[in-house]
């Protein structure tokens, strides 16, 4: 009976993060086309799945590295 209920509060948790962080995220890819600071709701979208789902970590290291890698002051790449 335990196992079952402590089955059931894990799916439910990850259905939950899964919800909101798919909401955040959504409404981030919306803030570039619209007003708003997507880049900051993007990556809290990102780490929000990341809690739960390796994908979304992995597409947050990604995230992560090209901001590095371009310096992160929003300056254009030189290609």
């Amino acid at each position: 009976m335990n196992d079952i209920l402590n089955s059931t509060v894990k799916h439910a948790r990850r259905m939950i993060i899964l919800v909101v962080g798919v909401t955040i995220l959504a409404a981030g890819l919306a803030m570039i086309f619209l007003p708003g600071p997507a880049v900051a709701v993007i990556p809290l979208g990102l780490a929000v799945l990341g809690t739960e789902f390796i994908w979304a970590r992995r597409l947050l290291r990604r995230v992560k590295a090209a901001v590095v890698r371009h310096g992160g002051s929003g300056k254009k790449s030189e290609a």
